[in-house]
């Protein structure tokens, strides 16, 4: 059977994850993800700017007995202010909190200055995995800026790859995944 892109998404990310890996949720929601990635990351951060999802994963956490994680009421695009080690793996589910305001919604700019702290942070075989939703208002604008950005990533450092349903109606979600292959050579 067809794996659904968050399936392949929470794979793609626990092949590489450990006991001594650092993972971020850069967009908590319902803390779903921020769960997952607690289960095999020594530590996870993971960000909202909705108190409503900071309470929610809260409580998952807490049903799991989850303790490696560092909930923060901020903006992913902040990462560089909480996150200081090297990340093993990410995850962003761009969109909105599902049954909340749905006019509070990831935006273009925002979203790629956290994906650009993220790849500059990310451990060489480390991974990143962005789950797009974008059949609300506002969503096609942040689609193709994330697209046109991850399309002009360095070949040499990272591999993008995309895996989206193509005969699905209503804009079904799709998954961009990215593994850092290399370091940027700082000597010229």
């Amino acid at each position: 059977m067809i794996k659904r892109p968050i399936h392949l998404s929470h794979e793609f990310l626990a092949d590489i994850l450990d006991d001594q890996s650092v993972a971020v949720d850069a967009t908590m929601g319902n803390g779903h993800d921020t769960a997952f990635l607690a289960g095999l990351a020594q530590k996870v951060y993971a960000f909202d700017v909705q108190e409503q999802a900071l309470q929610k994963t809260q409580e998952r956490l807490d049903q799991q007995g989850l303790t490696n994680v560092e909930l923060i009421l901020d903006g992913h695009e902040h990462l560089d202010q909480y996150v200081k080690e090297p990340i093993r793996a990410a995850i962003f589910n761009l969109g909105y909190l599902p049954s909340a305001d749905k006019s509070i919604i990831t935006q273009p700019l925002t979203t790629l200055e956290a994906i650009q702290q993220i790849l500059e942070r990310l451990e060489v075989g480390g991974r990143l995995s962005i789950m797009i939703y974008y059949g609300h208002e506002g969503g096609d604008v942040e689609k193709d800026a994330v697209l046109d950005f991850v399309k002009h990533l360095d070949q040499k450092l990272y591999t993008v790859m995309l895996y989206q349903p193509l005969n699905q109606i209503h804009t079904p979600p799709f998954l961009i995944m990215i593994e850092k292959i290399g370091e940027k050579n700082e000597s010229k």
